[in-house]
């Protein structure tokens, strides 16, 4: 096994929508998991995001605008506590999973500016199953969702879509990973960290010749490869 998953940090985001840019954070969790995938530390969040939660994302995530609003503390105190709490996972060399990475890292980012918050703009090492999976099993039929994932790889996720169990289940995900592809990987997260960056910008392009073939996306449009943060 790789020596990066001897000890290996998660984050997840629950949140008000999809848009990055725009969307807010509702729950949120920070942990750290031994070799074993046993929880070593683990701290969650609840924030009033301060704008009304859609009742999709509530459908999703179980939490809603009235509860958030009784229960859910000052959107920037729940910011700045994760920032500096994965900030010092990531100050002492220990690798952060994240699922699509991208995603939870760069709506972490606006957020942070949002509120007057020190923002993490080059969060590393991160370790990124998605594009990690998408790497070694490019051809392998069906959805490439946590909850499927997991599965294929004989890993538990119960509770899909709270911040605690997806993160856990994803650092468990990059363990299985790991172990599946030992021979192939780096040694070192920072490694494999670089890998990454190359992977995730191939995918992005192959998945937009797809989607221009097929005409979901118009010929002069790209998808974004840019990982761990956009």
């Amino acid at each position: 096994m790789p020596a990066w998953t001897r000890v290996v940090g998660v984050f997840d985001l629950e949140t008000t929508g999809v848009d990055v840019t725009c969307d807010r954070i509702v729950t949120a969790h920070v942990g750290i998991l031994d070799a074993a995938g046993a929880v070593l530390t683990a701290r969650d969040w609840l924030a009033d995001p301060g704008v009304p939660i859609p009742e999709a994302a509530a459908a999703i995530h179980g939490i809603t605008t009235e509860r958030a609003r009784a229960y859910g503390r000052p959107a920037r105190d729940v910011i700045q506590e994760v920032v500096e709490t994965l900030r010092g996972i990531l100050d002492a060399g220990i690798p952060v999973v994240a699922y699509n990475a991208p995603y939870d890292f760069s709506l972490l980012k606006h957020e942070a500016i949002r509120h007057g918050v020190e923002p993490i703009l080059s969060p590393a090492p991160v370790i990124d199953p998605l594009v990690v999976d998408k790497a070694y099993d490019r051809w392998r039929r069906g959805k490439r969702t946590l909850t499927v994932v997991a599965q294929h790889y004989a890993v538990r996720l119960e509770d899909a879509h709270q911040a605690s169990s997806d993160a856990v289940a994803a650092g468990r995900v990059a363990q299985a990973l790991a172990g599946r592809f030992a021979p192939w990987l780096p040694d070192t997260a920072q490694e494999l960290h670089t890998w990454q960056i190359g992977w995730a910008r191939a995918q992005a392009a192959s998945l937009t010749d797809y989607f221009v073939q097929i005409g979901r996306l118009d010929p002069s449009d790209r998808l974004d490869g840019s990982w761990p943060i956009r």
